[in-house]
């Protein structure tokens, strides 16, 4: 006699327990976001690199477990590709986090130039990636010369000093007020180029601040120079185009869209300023790829 079974009885297997992570698992992970804080290794030229991007792109739990070194770390991991290899940006509380008054001090420059200085980074960040597509398109290589950031920032300038004419605004502000307007207004009163006695272009003019902005962002990985007409040509990387994306929203590169200086075409992309933007000032420590002093 054919004994019947019940299938309804017949015991399911427990799904299996995900493995550990082992010591060389968070070795690995750690060691991906370490070439991340290499800007300037390209994956495709160390084949370590190339796989632990392969093994975090196949491999979820790694990815995860990459992803949270970077967290611990302070660190916002903005992409994971072959083409920008493991991007990753500070957050504001990361020891890695770069201040604005951090650069002034690696760039010798006095506290009444910080302003500047920050104005210079969201210019070449403007001028780098002129319309929201370019920004959008991954396959978009943006170019900047000193001497055109430097024009675009003066032309910029003539053009509040318009506004502020039609509005009866004060076209003399002091030095160290707040705001896009009164920073521009302080770069057209600043010699463009100036020299020393050898010509080498003085460290406090417009072209000098910018020569020192673009410089600091080639270091970073952000650009790479392609030479030196204009004062200094350069391109730019994957790894800045995604900074600048992250940085889209900030008000002051709303304010500087509401200036008109930047041609916005559809009116969708990254680059909007946001609708409930109130507050369209740029703090004294603004600026590309920088964070705002902590409050003392």
């Amino acid at each position: 006699m054919t004994e019947h079974v019940d299938r309804s009885d017949t015991e399911v297997p427990a799904p299996s327990a995900p493995a550990a992570v082992t010591p060389a698992d968070a070795a690995d992970a750690a060691r991906l976001v370490a070439f991340g804080l290499q800007p300037k290794l390209q994956p495709a030229r160390d084949q370590e690199y190339t796989e632990l991007l392969r093994r975090y792109r196949e491999d979820p739990p790694f990815a995860r477990l990459a992803d949270a070194v970077a967290a611990g770390l302070g660190l916002i991991v903005l992409e994971v590709s072959p083409r920008a290899g493991m991007a990753v940006t500070a957050a504001e509380d990361s020891v890695f986090a770069v201040r604005m008054g951090d650069y002034a001090r690696r760039t010798s420059a006095d506290g009444g130039d910080r302003f500047l200085h920050g104005l210079a980074h969201l210019a070449v960040a403007a001028m780098a990636f002129p319309r929201p597509e370019d920004l959008a398109d991954d396959g978009y290589i943006g170019r900047v010369t000193v001497n055109g950031v430097d024009a675009f920032v003066r032309q910029a300038c003539r053009r509040l000093e318009e506004r502020a004419e039609e509005q009866g605004e004060n076209t003399d502000p002091a030095t160290d007020a707040p705001g896009l307007e009164a920073a521009w207004r302080i770069w057209m009163r600043r010699s463009a180029a100036g020299a020393t006695k050898d010509a080498r272009r003085l460290a406090g003019s417009t072209t000098g601040i910018v020569g020192k902005a673009v410089a600091f962002l080639t270091d970073s990985g952000f650009l790479q120079r392609t030479g030196d007409d204009n004062g200094g040509t350069y391109r730019t990387t994957a790894r800045y185009q995604l900074q600048v994306r992250d940085m889209a929203g900030s008000a002051a590169m709303a304010e500087l869209l509401e200036l008109g200086v930047v041609p916005v075409t559809d009116g969708t992309p990254t680059l909007l300023p946001p609708e409930d933007a109130d507050d369209l000032h740029l703090a004294a420590d603004a600026g590309l790829p920088f964070h705002s002093s902590s409050p003392s």
